[in-house]
């Protein structure tokens, strides 16, 4: 079963995307922040990572870039999740996600997204 971690500081929308990937047969974990990132790659070892771009405490743009300049992470793929910024100047930069969703997102576009990088 593929492993996804999920960072969002919106707790329903934490919820939702946990639930509409959990039907889809993924095994999901959730986080309010990203203070732990790195930690929790480590111990939960996920196959992608779904990352809200604004988070109360950090920006995700900026802990995508982390992972993708890590070389125990870079292999990782990272979508991020948005609603206000437009991601699609930003893909070719050094540490962009590998794909981005803006919100409010399609779910059938949310799970063919996922399953194509986790397929890769």
């Amino acid at each position: 079963m593929k492993k996804i971690l999920i960072l969002d500081d919106d707790k329903d929308n934490l919820e939702i995307l946990s639930f509409i990937l959990t039907e889809y047969g993924y095994e999901v974990k959730g986080r309010l922040c990203g203070d732990t990132l790195f930690d929790d790659i480590k111990t939960y070892q996920p196959d992608l990572i779904l990352m809200d771009v604004m988070l109360a405490d950090l920006d995700g743009r900026e802990l995508c870039r982390n992972i993708k300049e890590n070389r125990l992470t870079a292999f990782l793929p990272v979508i991020l999740v948005s609603g206000t910024h437009d991601l699609s100047e930003s893909m070719h930069l050094p540490g962009a996600p590998d794909d981005y969703i803006a919100k409010p997102y399609d779910i059938d576009l949310l799970i063919n997204r996922v399953a194509k990088h986790l397929a890769a």
